[in-house]
């Protein structure tokens, strides 16, 4: 699997959109070498909106609702939903999963981030992540089924430990893919075995003799045994080095200069703020005059910490949209924008909570209608939702 070359400019987000063939994407997108788009990094930070993304696409080829591919944008719109209505609930199971939680351990076990599970699906899987910050959504499927269900390792710790080394990390997609995995967001466990893995990924992925080269029936088994904690069990794999996980940075990393919240910038003047999740065009109503800022908060990377991968990508396009940088505490920002005339941003769940009341707020033209009421499933979610 080759990661997607991902230049930080709003201009390789129209060509991905661009490459975008529904029917290739269709037929392929379960292989580790499909045609996928490569959009996510460029939806999570807001380079391009789901909107866009669809009429871009349509522009060259039509489309309907029971596309695959408009269905994947549907999934991503369903988990803003879920998290809209139930905040930090998404980081809770959302209903009980195969086993009590207190059979799975709270900890990522060293062999796993040192991708030495002895499954070479598990193994590539990781280091392929740590060199890229990308995984297909079927990788990802097989790492979070493989941790949860074979290693009896907490959901939400998988969770957390892949978000922080994802470049287009969203929590919720993230979050409640892996609760979709586990059991806990929808009606059984996601299990997957070798075969699967032979069918659909390159042959240094294929994992004979592995824990997973065995049964569904035999997978659905160990998903209910409590005592089964696999540890290496592959001694048909070669031997592999350990791999040195990335660190994880909850400030920018050098050479990324930010500033503190300075109030005495701000006296007076209309303020436009540019924060990771909004990273597409500067409005084109932004007053003249107006100060643009480029931000980031430290409550939030304090508690999702980021890789280097990760923010290079953000902080590469920041400079490019703003002169302006500030990295400080949700309470030092908000007492900088205080002294400010206005205040304008885009709105995004990841920063929302963050910012001080009287900060104008759009969002994007949502593609999706809005659906009222909290939907439990995708596919009740679906039945209400219309292309808008």
């Amino acid at each position: 699997m080759t990661a997607p070359h991902c230049p930080a400019t709003p201009a390789a987000a129209w060509e991905r959109i661009r490459a975008v063939n529904p029917a290739d994407y269709a037929r392929t997108r379960n292989a580790l070498d499909g045609a996928v788009s490569g959009l996510s990094p460029y939806i999570t930070h807001g380079f391009v909106s789901l909107r866009e993304v669809f009429e871009g696409v349509a522009q060259q080829h039509p489309l309907n609702p029971q596309d695959k591919f408009v269905f994947e944008l549907g999934w991503r719109a369903y988990f803003r939903h879920v998290w809209q209505h139930r905040g930090d609930g998404i980081f809770t199971a959302l209903h009980s999963g195969p086993l009590p939680e207190h059979h799975y351990s709270g900890r990522v076990p060293d062999d796993i981030r040192q991708a030495r599970s002895g499954v070479n699906a598990i193994d590539m899987a990781i280091c392929g992540l740590y060199d890229s910050g990308h995984l297909h959504n079927h990788a990802r499927m097989w790492l979070a089924s493989y941790m949860v269900h074979v290693r009896k390792i907490h959901w939400r710790a998988g969770a957390d430990w892949l978000y922080g080394h994802l470049r287009d990390g969203d929590l919720a997609s993230n979050h409640l893919s892996w609760q979709w995995v586990a059991g806990t967001g929808s009606t059984k466990p996601y299990l997957f075995n070798a075969d699967n893995v032979a069918r659909y990924a390159p042959a240094p992925w294929h994992s004979p003799g592995s824990v997973i080269d065995t049964s569904y029936e035999r997978l659905a088994q160990i998903s209910l045994d409590p005592n089964h904690r696999a540890t290496t069990t592959s001694p048909a794999a070669p031997h592999r080095p350990a791999t040195t996980e990335p660190n994880l940075w909850s400030a920018p990393p050098s050479p990324w200069k930010h500033e503190a919240p300075d109030a005495a910038a701000l006296a007076h003047r209309q303020v436009y703020l540019v924060h990771p999740w909004s990273l597409g065009p500067l409005p084109s109503d932004l007053p003249a005059n107006s100060l643009v800022i480029g931000i980031s908060v430290s409550d939030f990377h304090q508690a999702w910490p980021w890789s280097q991968l990760r923010w290079d990508f953000v902080e590469q396009r920041m400079a490019d949209v703003v002169a302006l940088r500030w990295h400080g505490s949700a309470q030092a920002l908000q007492s900088a924008l205080a002294h400010a005339q206005s205040v304008r941003c885009v709105a995004d769940p990841h920063m929302d909570r963050y910012l001080p009341p009287g900060v104008v707020s759009p969002s994007a033209a949502p593609l999706f209608a809005p659906v009222d009421g909290l939907c439990s499933s995708f596919s009740k979610w679906w039945k209400h939702a219309a292309l808008g």
